[in-house]
């Protein structure tokens, strides 16, 4: 089916172009397309413009029907380089530019690029060492239940301790790791290092709550992702209770009986699945019932605004609401100020996570916080 796609991509390519170009294959799903003779710059983007528009039609092939996107890279001889390699090169960094500003968009070539690209470029010969150098580091955000004060679960968030740069957020390279696919390694590392400590607290006497670990796409994908779970889990000899899985509502869009079997083995193993962003995302509502998802997390953007906007409130309102008829707890995530913890306990919400009660913590801090 890839091969066919490619096949009928290259057809459409050639249509969006005159006889004097050129269009050929670089490998994989990367094409290059020289324009030759033309009067502007803005004659590139009109027809790379032409090209997306082309792409985006939906395509039947063996009788299925297939959509993708594209991200388009333009640079311009002689200004951008007078030799093929830079060219090239150059036109690679406004694709992944273009890849970055949403994708299904064309970029042209800039120098600041190069900056951006080199520095990027070395952070990810840095992730790959990362974990080999022991860099990676695992902190705990407690949920609290309210009124009792108790924590109920927590989340496992990854932090990078980058030898030079500092600790690192997730949001600086998880995108680098998914491109690069270090996120099937990286996430097996977040697994094999929550078992471990739930075992050293529970070794320890202390009551563990539940810890639910973020999957991203490539790594839900994933063809071993359940022996890997599994094993992971009968190595440190853990119950699977102890485990929560938080997954994005754009995963359960994308080859829905494939998810849903996955989602069924994972609950039939006894591992939570919890809906993380609720609320950001386009897929139905009618997914919630046909997948075992036991608890909904409010999107942070929502629960910012709610003293103050009225669309906000009434959104979150329904979401507890819908949460409670159909039998699923809901956290609110992003909790700040004592206005937001008022307002959703008023509607009904005994789950929260954020600032207001406990910034993410080192296991070490965390430990404090359980009870014997």
């Amino acid at each position: 089916m890839g091969d066919l796609l490619l096949k009928e991509v290259a057809v459409r390519l050639l249509a969006c172009v005159r006889s004097e170009d050129t269009v050929s294959r670089q490998g994989g799903d990367e094409f290059v397309i020289v324009l030759d003779n033309i009067s502007s710059s803005a004659d590139a983007g009109t027809v790379a413009q032409k090209i997306l528009n082309a792409l985006m039609q939906p395509y039947f092939i063996q009788g299925e029907e297939l959509h993708i996107g594209a991200s388009i890279g333009i640079t311009i001889f002689p200004g951008d380089g007078d030799k093929v390699d830079a060219l090239l090169r150059n036109s690679d960094i406004a694709m992944y530019h273009a890849k970055e500003s949403g994708r299904n968009n064309y970029q042209f070539f800039a120098a600041e690029m190069n900056q951006q690209a080199a520095e990027r470029y070395a952070l990810g010969v840095d992730l790959r060492h990362a974990l080999e150098r022991n860099e990676l580091r695992l902190h705990y955000q407690p949920v609290f239940n309210m009124p009792t004060g108790k924590v109920t679960s927590m989340e496992a968030l990854l932090r990078w301790q980058h030898p030079e740069l500092g600790l690192i957020s997730p949001v600086k390279f998880i995108t680098l790791a998914e491109e690069t696919g270090l996120i099937v390694p990286i996430g097996e590392w977040v697994l094999r290092t929550v078992c471990l400590q739930i075992k050293t607290w529970l070794e320890q006497g202390y009551e563990v709550p539940r810890i639910a670990i973020n999957l991203s796409v490539r790594q839900f994908r994933h063809k071993e992702l359940l022996s890997d779970i599994s094993r992971i889990l009968g190595e440190n000899e853990i119950n699977p209770c102890y485990l929560a899985l938080e997954i994005t509502e754009s995963m359960l869009a994308q080859n829905v009986d494939e998810t849903a079997k996955i989602l069924g083995q994972l609950n039939t193993m006894g591992v939570e699945i919890a809906l993380d962003d609720f609320g950001t995302g386009y897929s139905s509502l009618s997914y919630l019932k046909r997948f075992p998802i036991t608890t909904l997390k409010i999107d942070r953007s929502f629960v910012r605004d709610i003293a103050t906007d009225p669309n906000d409130a009434a959104i979150i309102a329904a979401i507890i609401a819908m949460a409670g008829s159909l039998n699923m707890r809901v956290v609110a995530e992003g909790i700040e100020t004592e206005e937001q913890l008022d307002f959703l306990e008023k509607q009904g919400c005994r789950h929260y996570q954020g600032f207001y009660f406990s910034k993410p913590l080192p296991a070490s801090e965390m430990t404090s916080r359980l009870q014997h």
